[in-house]
């Protein structure tokens, strides 16, 4: 008998100096030789073995990495009852990097390192995390005493699917896990304690947080710096908290990244950097946080403390867009539909305004209807977009109801029909400014309708008063002719110059027809001439004609021949043929014309009921 004991003595002693001389090698950084060492003790069903074999495997420590070998070889350790491995399989569950057979499809001749073909060219990619198998090795874990078990277990009983939520036991866990000295445990009771809101557990809960910082976890470097700054169960110290932002983002966590960035851009507790805040943005944001990658294109797009880099911008909020943020979004939108950074293409623009709007972002609802009603998205987007809009009107929303009748007032996405069109644009009127112009513009027209210009002035004028800039031109022409009112000149004038001055280039060529004479109000050359230029300086033709006239006639005591031919010369590349009589009146150019004003903005033709010349 003593002999047999003696046999199993020195057999359970050659097994433990193994052991101790492969995890020797693995500190010392030979995971080759601690590999060959561990083998034949993994293989006779050492769990402490088995459990670094795994670790070998998921770590790629000499032997080639395998999520499936690994999991193979911890759920053969923690079967044996390795703590380590049932916390770190639970974990692995979690985490989506297994799923619950993949430990099952390993083979036991990897480990001699004739590995199947599965497990060498397979496709190993992190899933969906398996709540239901992590929590069965975390609770094994977990009621063995380990640590580690405890907090895992009181995390998944925390974030996991709410029909294994418990957060009162969670709780618990984590409390003993931090009276185990578990990073984790520290961290989690912590945030257990600030999760209850209550200022009396606030010291409380920064002592907890504090010892997991002081052990190095990321996490609670950025609670700490967050509860330092803002005076939660210590001193407010907003510059040394700056300090534990800046450890957390060096340790690679986002939030923290952005933060410091943030902090350094602004310089608020330490020395401003823009440069060095820029550089921690873009690394958050390059991790995947969408408000660090929206403020990196904002920074390019805007200038100020960086130069503007239309491109640099557009690429950031690319970015942040596609993560689901929706300003980013509709900023992305606006540089491809203004080709800033990138070429214009308002399809692009009118894709990433759906996705903004869609998103709750009310402007892009406009931004994305301005592009449809002219017919620069794409057929496909018209027809989603009119759906949509219809769909908001019939559920009541007055901006739908307008955007709607729009469409079927212009044919977009559905076939044209004034009738049904009026129905929705003077539900519409109601609430929104510009359905009033429209529902105004139609009943004057008599589209839809019996025409009553009558009716129809009064919506325009009530779409006029509130500031709408082709209201108060369209009120403007109406005061003019007299169309359902009496005519009103010096009421129209007043129309025309609001219009004007928020850069209404018809308006700015009225305004010059008006004051030039052959309307009831005071003439006024000098002025006149002032507003042409304006007009004509942004490409109107008219103006352009007129602006020459003033010039080549002296209209206003100055006369000057060859700025005149510049402007009947840009009319007549616009198609305005009344321009060819002015230039053959003029005399023969003696020298080139020098110092012309360059061509201007888009093209506007001349208000109705105004004259061209």
């Amino acid at each position: 008998m003593s002999g047999l004991l003696g046999k199993f003595t020195k057999v359970f002693a050659s097994e433990a100096s193994r052991l101790q001389r492969a995890e020797a090698q693995i500190a010392a950084g030979d995971r080759f030789a601690a590999f060959k060492e561990l083998t034949p003790l993994a293989q006779a069903g050492n769990k402490r073995a088995e459990y670094l074999i795994g670790r070998a495997y998921l770590e790629g420590g000499g032997v080639p990495r395998s999520l499936r070998d690994g999991a193979f070889w911890l759920e053969r350790a923690a079967e044996h009852g390795d703590l380590e491995a049932q916390a770190l399989l639970a974990a692995l569950f979690v985490q989506g990097m297994i799923g619950p057979h993949a430990s099952r499809d390993a083979d036991v001749s990897g480990i001699s390192g004739a590995r199947p073909s599965s497990a060498l060219f397979g496709v190993e990619e992190p899933g969906k995390p398996d709540y239901a198998s992590a929590v069965v090795w975390a609770r094994r874990s977990a009621a063995s005493g380990a640590a580690d078990g405890q907090a895992l277990l009181a995390y998944i009983l925390t974030s996991g699917p709410d029909d294994i939520r418990d957060l009162a036991e969670a709780e618990r866990l984590y409390r003993l896990s931090a009276e185990g000295n578990c990073p984790q445990g520290c961290l989690g009771y912590g945030l257990a304690l600030l999760r209850k809101e209550d200022p009396a557990l606030h010291a409380e809960s920064y002592r907890w947080i504090v010892a997991a910082a002081d052990a190095g976890l990321a996490t609670a470097l950025y609670l700490r710096g967050a509860m330092t700054e803002q005076g939660q169960g210590v001193p407010a110290d907003p510059p040394g908290a700056m300090e534990y932002y800046r450890q957390a983002a060096e340790r690679n966590l986002r939030a923290a990244q952005t933060r410091y960035g943030m902090v350094l851009f602004e310089g608020r507790g330490v020395a401003k950097d823009v440069q060095e805040g820029e550089s921690w943005l873009r690394r958050a944001a390059l991790q995947g946080d969408i408000d660090a990658a929206a403020f990196v294109g904002d920074l390019y797009a805007r200038g100020g403390d960086l130069p503007p880099n239309h491109a640099e911008a557009a690429m950031w909020y690319r970015r942040a867009a596609e993560g689901g943020h929706r300003v980013a979004a509709r900023a992305l939108g606006l540089m491809h539909l203004n080709g800033l950074g990138t070429p214009r293409d308002p399809e692009e623009a009118a894709r990433w305004f759906r996705q903004s709007a869609e998103a709750g972002d009310t402007a892009s609802r406009y931004d994305l209807a301005s592009i449809v009603l002219k017919r620069e998205a794409a057929p496909e987007e018209a027809e989603r977009t009119r759906e949509w809009f219809e769909k908001e009107a019939q559920n009541g929303d007055p901006v739908g109801a307008y955007n709607y009748g729009i469409c079927l007032a212009e044919g977009v996405g559905v076939a044209r029909n004034d009738a049904e069109a009026l129905v929705w644009l003077r539900r519409a009127a109601e609430n929104v400014v510009n359905a009033r112009y429209w529902y105004g513009r139609m009943v004057v027209e008599g589209r839809g309708t019996t025409a009553d210009p009558v009716e129809g002035r009064k919506w325009i004028a009530m779409a006029a008063e509130a500031g709408m800039i082709d209201a108060l031109v369209a009120y403007a022409e109406l005061l003019v002719n007299g169309t359902g009112g009496d005519k009103d000149h010096a009421q129209a004038l007043v129309f025309f110059e609001r219009a004007a001055k928020l850069g209404h280039v018809g308006a700015m060529f009225a305004m010059g027809a008006m004051l030039g004479g052959g309307h009831d109000v005071p003439w006024d050359r000098p002025a006149a001439l002032g507003w042409f230029r304006q007009a004509a300086e942004r490409g109107h033709a008219f103006a352009q004609l007129m602006l020459g006239r003033y010039l080549a006639r002296g209209l206003t005591g100055e006369t000057n021949v060859d700025e005149a031919r510049f402007w009947f010369n840009q009319a007549l590349e616009k198609g305005l043929t009344e321009a060819q009589g002015d230039l053959a009146a003029l005399p023969a150019a003696e020298t080139p014309a020098v110092g012309m004003p360059p061509n201007g903005a888009v093209e506007q033709t001349a208000p109705a009921g105004l004259p061209a010349g």
